[in-house]
C-alpha cells in the first residue's frame, strides 16, 4: 500500500530535482516468528465473538438481561446523567501511545509503523461499523437513528487494543488502563442515553477483532518488508515546482 503527501512549499527552479531518497525503516521485531492461527483465534476471534453474540442476543427486549432492562436501570439510577466526556475520552490512549514511545524501548513497533497499524485498524473498524449501522437500522434510545453498533465504543476498543498489543510486554497496567478507558466510554454511551447495551457490546467486539486482524495480516505478510520513504519532484496545484513525499509499506 502506498500513500503520498505533496509538500506545499515551492522550490527554486534551478534546484536539482532528480534526487530521490529512500530510507528503509525495518520493523522492530523482524526475528519473531509469524503468528499462529490458533493464537489469533484464541486471543482475537473468541473474545470478539463472545461480545458480538452478547450484543446480538440482547437487542431490544431479548435475553435474560436485555438492552431495555439496562436502559431502564441506567436511567433509574442516574436520571440526570449527561456528559460530553465520552466524545473525547477514547482518545486518551492515543496520547499515551505516543507518550510511551518517548520513554520506552519495549514497544512492539516503531512509531511510524504504529501509526500505519492504527490507521489501518481504524479504517477496518469504520468499514464494519457504518454499513452495519445502515443495514440494521436500529433506533437509539434517544430516538435518533443508526444505533447498532456503537461507533464510539468500537473506536475506543480499537485504540485500547492497539495500545495493549504494543505495550503489553512493558506493563500490564498500560493494557488495563487502556481497556478501562474504552469500557468507561461504552458505559457512558449507555448512561447518556445515546446507545443500547447491545450496541456497546457489539462495538467492543468489532474494535478488538479489527486490530487483531490487522496485526495478524501485518505479521504474516509485511513484517520483514520495512517501510520506504521517498522524496521526488512534483508540480503543485498552483503550477509551481515542489517536492513530494511518499511513504510505502
Amino acid at each position: 500500500m502506498a500513500t503520498g503527501v505533496v509538500a506545499q512549499s515551492p522550490v527554486a527552479s534551478d534546484t536539482s530535482l532528480t534526487r530521490s531518497v529512500t530510507a528503509p525503516l525495518a520493523p522492530a521485531l523482524q526475528a519473531d516468528e509469524k503468528p499462529k492461527t490458533s493464537h489469533f483465534l484464541k486471543r482475537a476471534v473468541l473474545p470478539s465473538a463472545v461480545l458480538l453474540a452478547a450484543g446480538l442476543s440482547t437487542i431490544k427486549d431479548n435475553g435474560l438481561y436485555s438492552s431495555y432492562d439496562a436502559r431502564n436501570d441506567a436511567r433509574g439510577t442516574f436520571p440526570n446523567f449527561s456528559t460530553k466526556i465520552d466524545d473525547y475520552l477514547f482518545f486518551v490512549p492515543i496520547v499515551g501511545l505516543y507518550g510511551f514511545n518517548l520513554f520506552s524501548s519495549q514497544n512492539k513497533h516503531d512509531i511510524r509503523r504504529q501509526t500505519g497499524l492504527l490507521l489501518a485498524s481504524g479504517v477496518l473498524t469504520t468499514l464494519v461499523v457504518y454499513p452495519t449501522k445502515i443495514l440494521t437500522g436500529q433506533e437509539r434510545p434517544n430516538g435518533l437513528p443508526r444505533a447498532f453498533p456503537s461507533g464510539h465504543t468500537a473506536y475506543a476498543f480499537t485504540i485500547a487494543t492497539l495500545v495493549d498489543k504494543e505495550f503489553r510486554g512493558k506493563s500490564k497496567w498500560i493494557s488495563i488502563g487502556s481497556y478501562t478507558v474504552a469500557s468507561a466510554t461504552g458505559v457512558m454511551r449507555v448512561l447518556n442515553n445515546e446507545h443500547w447495551m447491545a450496541d456497546v457490546l457489539a462495538g467492543a467486539g468489532i474494535g478488538i477483532l479489527s486490530v487483531n486482524s490487522v496485526y495478524f495480516l501485518h505479521d504474516r505478510l509485511l513484517r520483514n518488508k520495512g517501510l520506504n520513504a521517498s522524496l521526488s519532484p512534483t508540480v503543485l496545484p498552483n503550477g509551481q515546482l515542489g517536492m513530494g513525499f511518499g511513504l510505502q509499506f
